[in-house]
C-alpha cells in the first residue's frame, strides 16, 4: 500500500517526467466526485499532477455500497480518513451468509490466518463520501461544482470538455487526460461506442433503510438466500440497510412501485419475514438494474476510466468500493509513471480484476460457493480439515476480505474448490433463484 514514502516517490515519478518535456499528462481533468475520482484526485495531486476535479451530480438519497471489505481500509488510512470514517461508521468484524432457515456461516476477519487488516466498517455513504471527496480537497485538487460534459473530437479516439465545462472550471486550455470516474452514466463509454461485457442476470435491486430489523452479529453484513433472490442486511448507526437482489420481472407480482415490490415481497419471504414484519422502513426505495458489466476498453489516447464508468461487479460480496479504490490507485500510479506500457498495464489488470470477480459471482448464483461454504463447517472438524485449515485460512477466506482476489494462486485455490471440493453435495440445492 501506498502510505507516506510511496506518495513521494510517486511525486518524483511525477516532476521527472515533466523534467524530461513529457507534459501529455500533467493536467488531468477527472469527471465524477464520488470515491473513484476523489481518491484518484488525491493521489494525482499529491504525485505533483495539476487536477481539476467535477464534482456535481444529484444523489439519490441513499446508494448501494455501504459495507466495506477489510482491504479497504489501507486506502483509508493512506488517504488520511479512517479516523474521521470510524467515528460515524459501524465496526465490522466479519460476514454471515444464511443459507437458510437452519444454516448459517460466518467469515471472521480476525480469523483469517495473514490477513493484513481484520476488522472494516459499515457507512452512511454520504458522509463517506463527504471524506474522501474532502481529502481530495486537502490534497490540492481543484474541486468543481459542475457537472462536466465531453466530447468526441470529430474523427479521432480523442474527447475533449465542452466549452461551458472549460469555462466552470475557469480554464482555456483542454486537459492532458480526461477521467471518466462519474459511476455507471458511464460517459466516455457511450461517447466513443466501447463495446461492453455484460454478465447473465439481469436483477433488479430495491433498497432501503429500516429500523426495527434484526442482526444475528453485531455489526456483521448478513447475506441472506431467499426464496427468490437474494438480500443483505448492513448494520448502520442506528438503522439497518436492506437490499433485495431478485428477478425484475418476478417482483413485479408484488405491486407497481417500488415500495410496495420491496415492502410486500419482506412479508411474503419465508426467510426473512419473521425479523422483517416489526420493522419500520425509514427511507424511500431505490431501485436500479443490478447487472455485472465491464468496457472492452478502459484507456485511449487522451482519456482513461476508473470505477463504475470502466466497469461494475454484483453487491453481493460488497467488493464494489475495493474495486473503486483499486482502480483509481492503480490509475494513478500509471498516469504518474506517464508511459504508454503503464496505461496498457492499468487496462489489464483492471480487466482482470473484473473478469475474476465476475466468475467468484457467477459462483454464488450457482450455488457452488454457498454449498462450499456449508461443506467446509463439517471437513474443517475432521482430521484430514484440520491438517490443512492452516492453508485454506490463509487463502479462501482473503478474496472474501478483498484482499487476494487478485493473488493468481489464491484465486485458483478457489477455483478448483468449487469445481472438486463440494464432497458430492448438489449445488443445486443452493442455486439463487
Amino acid at each position: 500500500m501506498r502510505g507516506i514514502e510511496s506518495t513521494l516517490k510517486g511525486r518524483g515519478r511525477c516532476l521527472m517526467v515533466l523534467a524530461m518535456g513529457r507534459r501529455e499528462r500533467r493536467r488531468v481533468a477527472i469527471l465524477g466526485g464520488g470515491p473513484a475520482g476523489a481518491a484518484a484526485a488525491t493521489w494525482l495531486a499529491r504525485g505533483g499532477c495539476e487536477v481539476v476535479l467535477f464534482a456535481r451530480g444529484k444523489r439519490p438519497p441513499i446508494i448501494v455500497g455501504e459495507s466495506l471489505v477489510p482491504a479497504i481500509v489501507p486506502y483509508l488510512k493512506d488517504l488520511g480518513v479512517e479516523r474521521e470514517i470510524a467515528d460515524y461508521a459501524v465496526w465490522k468484524g466479519g460476514a454471515t451468509f444464511v443459507l437458510d432457515h437452519e444454516s448459517r456461516v460466518e467469515i471472521r476477519f480476525d480469523e483469517v490466518r495473514g490477513g493484513k487488516t481484520n476488522y472494516s466498517y459499515n457507512v452512511p455513504r454520504d458522509l463517506f463520501d463527504a471524506s474522501i471527496l474532502e481529502a481530495a480537497r486537502r490534497s490540492g485538487a481543484r474541486v468543481v461544482e459542475h457537472m462536466a460534459r465531453v466530447e468526441r473530437e470529430p474523427g479521432s479516439d480523442r474527447v475533449k470538455l465542452s466549452e461551458d465545462s472549460l469555462a466552470a472550471a475557469g480554464e482555456t486550455d483542454q486537459p492532458d487526460l480526461i477521467v471518466d470516474a462519474a459511476g455507471r452514466k458511464r460517459t466516455i463509454v457511450r461517447l466513443l461506442d466501447i463495446p461492453c461485457i455484460d454478465g447473465d442476470r439481469k436483477d433488479a435491486a430495491l433498497h432501503a433503510h429500516f429500523q426495527g430489523i434484526e442482526v444475528e452479529i453485531p455489526g456483521n453484513v448478513h447475506t441472506d438466500r431467499l426464496e427468490h433472490g437474494w438480500c443483505w442486511r448492513i448494520p448502520l448507526p442506528d438503522r439497518v440497510s436492506l437490499g433485495l437482489v431478485i428477478d425484475s420481472e418476478f417482483i413485479r407480482k408484488f405491486g407497481e412501485t417500488p415500495e410496495e415490490q420491496l415492502d410486500s415481497y419482506l412479508r411474503h419471504d419465508p426467510v426473512i419475514r419473521d425479523y422483517a414484519a416489526p420493522a419500520r422502513r425509514v427511507t424511500p426505495v431505490v431501485r436500479y438494474s443490478n447487472y455485472q458489466s465491464r468496457a472492452t476498453r478502459g484507456v485511449g489516447e487522451n482519456w482513461a476510466l476508473a470505477g463504475d464508468a470502466f466497469g461494475f461487479v454484483d453487491p453481493v460480496f460488497s467488493t464494489g468500493l475495493l474495486v473503486a479504490f483499486q482502480s483509481a490507485d492503480w490509475l494513478a500510479r500509471a498516469i504518474l509513471e506517464g508511459t504508454p506500457r503503464g496505461m496498457e498495464r492499468y487496462q489489464r489488470r483492471v480487466q482482470e480484476n473484473l473478469s475474476r470477480w465476475h466468475q467468484v459471482i457467477t459462483w454464488f448464483y450457482d450455488g457452488r460457493l454457498l454449498t462450499l461454504f456449508r461443506v467446509g463447517q463439517y471437513v474443517r472438524e475432521t482430521p484430514t480439515g484440520k491438517l490443512f485449515d492452516w492453508h485454506f485460512r490463509k487463502h479462501m477466506p482473503r478474496v472474501f476480505t478483498g484482499e487476494n482476489v487478485t493473488a493468481r494462486y489464491s484465486f485458483g485455490l478457489l477455483e478448483f474448490m468449487v469445481k472438486h471440493g463440494l464432497a458430492g453435495n448438489d449445488p443445486e440445492q443452493l442455486r439463487i433463484a
